[in-house]
């Protein structure tokens, strides 16, 4: 076993964890695709080339073409813009209500925090998949509709977690003395709740924001998600279903962005968690 890097006299640095290591490399490496696609893409993603159609792997199309002889490894690159998006704002959108409403929710407690837990069963009972069908009646199937689709059914999940902590917490000696002190509670669950929940947010937050890229991916398979001719890794995976028999890298190839980006983001969160919480790295150290 190496011995431990020393940054001080008579202080150690906390390694990084190889979860943390795995997810960022592989979330970066999703990331670092998605950037690039925004200035070039070694095929263009919607230009219809007939003769080169259902070509399998090669030197020239890397992933293969589909039957409309679109390069996959442009597609898939392309596709890595819209899911990240997607997931990263629907997130936002959960986050940016759900822990207001589960920091008030702890705060108030009594009829406030029974209506606000109530709401949150309401919107439960609406999967984000069927939030989309009742938004695509209104208005139609697109991007747009998916992040409020998967943003809604975010929300309860962030205020419930926010909540439960949250309701912990104030029982702590520091909150007793802050409220001895005369600090109201909104300023209390601001200056002193609320950071203490920073470590546990970011690792939810990574958690949901692996759940909105497959979410994304099953709403564009369904036909709910993004629409011609934006690429889109669920419609990509619609596509090829009837396909695989022949041309198997078209479902191959999609799956593979799927897992490595939701396998990065899963991993990292954990990482964070054990780097951001010293409990749980007293824990995993014992």
């Amino acid at each position: 076993m190496s011995p431990p890097v020393m940054t001080r006299p008579g202080r150690t640095a906390p390694r990084l964890s190889p979860a943390l290591v795995v997810g960022l490399a592989l979330t970066g490496l999703i990331v670092a695709v998605a950037l690039i696609s925004l200035v070039w893409t070694p095929w263009d993603v919607e230009a219809i080339r007939i003769a080169d159609r259902l070509q399998p792997p090669s030197p020239v199309h890397w992933m293969g073409t589909d039957h409309f002889g679109r390069d996959v490894l442009s597609m898939i690159m392309a596709g890595s813009r819209n899911s990240l998006v997607v997931a990263l704002v629907a997130v936002g959108v959960g986050a940016g209500f759900g822990v207001p409403l589960g920091l008030l929710s702890a705060a108030r407690r009594g009829l406030i925090d029974e209506a606000v837990m109530r709401v949150n069963d309401l919107i439960f009972a609406f999967p984000a998949l069927l939030v989309a069908v009742m938004i695509t009646a209104v208005s139609g199937p697109g991007v747009i509709n998916a992040i409020i689709a998967i943003g809604i059914f975010n929300i309860p999940v962030f205020a419930r977690v926010t909540r439960g902590s949250a309701l912990s917490l104030w029982t702590r000696d520091y909150v007793l003395a802050a409220q001895t002190a005369g600090k109201s509670r909104t300023l209390i669950s601001m200056q002193h709740i609320l950071p203490n929940l920073f470590s546990l947010l970011v690792v939810q937050a990574s958690i949901q924001f692996a759940l909105g890229i497959v979410a994304e991916a099953g709403l564009s398979y369904v036909g709910l998600g993004a629409q011609p001719p934006m690429p889109s890794w669920g419609r990509m995976l619609s596509e090829a279903q009837t396909m695989i028999g022949f041309a198997p890298w078209l479902a191959v190839f999609p799956g593979l962005a799927i897992v490595t980006i939701v396998l990065g983001l899963s991993l990292a969160g954990d990482g964070l968690g054990e780097r951001l919480d010293p409990r749980l790295r007293q824990g995993r150290s014992q």
